[in-house]
Formats: structure tokens, sequence, C-alpha cells
């Protein structure tokens, strides 16, 4: 099964790299798992929401970017609903 063109064990370390990056670009502080959560999930939503409007994109590469963007985006949401 495929995420995105990438295998599921890579989506997992691409996610965490992704989730990490956007930990670090955010000034968050969160662990590991919470990391490669945020990196998947936000890569998940991102490309919903990118496929809605008609816009598709695979590779690793690609799967990076969307992740940190849509990791980013989760925090962002996560701290508006926190205040």
């Amino acid at each position: 099964m495929d995420v995105n063109g990438v295998g599921w064990i890579t989506a997992i370390v691409i996610g965490g790299i992704a989730g990490w990056g956007a930990e670090q670009f955010m000034k968050s502080n969160m662990g590991l798992l919470m990391n490669i959560i945020l990196g998947i999930v936000g890569a998940v939503i991102l490309n919903a929401i990118l496929a809605a409007f008609k816009l598709g994109f695979s590779g690793w590469v690609a799967y990076l970017i969307i992740g940190f963007i849509g990791a980013c985006i989760l925090i962002a949401v996560g701290r508006m609903l926190k205040r």
C-alpha cells in the first residue's frame, strides 16, 4: 500500500522528520510520537485539501514538504483552540 507515492514505513520516517521540522519552526515542545503523528496527519489533511483543488503531488520530497506545512497548520490550530 502506498501513501502519496511512498510506502508506509517511509511515510512514518518522513512524517517524523516533517513533524520535527514543524516543531522546531513553530517553537513547540512535543515528543517523537507526536512529531510523527503531526507529520503524517498534516500531510494527509493537506493532501486532501490540495486534491479538492485538483492539485496532486507524489514522492517523498512532496510528502516531506506537504507534511511540514500541514504539521505547522495543525500546531497553529491547536494553539488557537488552546487560548
